[in-house]
């Protein structure tokens, strides 16, 4: 964490090795649509990576199949993968952080980031696994604003002595004015 013109920022490194799908599911450019649908069902996922010659070329999305073929009213059958894939692939290296794909994911307007080492595969990160991350971090920070709340001074009566004090802390649950922390030594 850092401070930062009164404002606090969360700064992580999480790799995404760490968050990512490994083993995305994938389909060849010259299947039919009919056949990424099966194939999405089949693994109860939202697209395929689209490879030519085991090189990814682009990802079929649920989107894709309902905005290009179901809307228009073609067959799924007699359509290609790569007739209504999008592309180009937007993808990350591997050794990225969580962060980087985020950015990326807002940059280039993407839900889905097909993970590659080199020209391979290797894995897929979606808005839903940086959430998750987002969501652990968030909980983590919630409490440690709690502890670090201990620190904060406060107005009101002193829960020992019952006294007003503009310099009550929070001590074991109490909140305490100098004066009773004074005779407990805990200034």
């Amino acid at each position: 964490m850092k401070n930062k013109r009164d404002t606090m920022q969360i700064e992580t490194r999480v790799s995404l090795r760490e968050v990512m799908r490994y083993h995305p599911t994938t389909i060849d450019s010259k299947a039919t649509v009919a056949k990424a649908a099966a194939t999405m069902c089949h693994d109860e996922v939202g697209s395929c990576i689209v490879l030519q010659n085991n090189i990814p070329t682009g990802i079929i999305t649920e989107q894709d199949i309902n905005c290009k073929v179901v809307a228009k009213d073609i067959k799924p059958g007699s359509i290609t993968v790569s007739e209504v894939m999008s592309t180009p692939l937007i993808t990350i290296s591997a050794d990225k952080t969580v962060g980087d794909a985020g950015q990326m994911m807002v940059k280039h307007h993407v839900r889905r980031l097909p993970v590659v080492d080199g020209t391979q595969v290797v894995g897929i990160v979606t808005v839903r696994d940086i959430l998750s991350v987002a969501s652990e971090i968030n909980e983590i920070m919630t409490e440690l604003m709690a502890i670090n709340r201990e620190d904060l001074v406060e107005m009101g009566i002193c829960d020992r002595c019952h006294t007003m004090s503009d310099d009550l802390r929070r001590i074991d649950n109490l909140m305490l004015c100098s004066t009773c922390r004074e005779e407990d030594n805990l200034v």
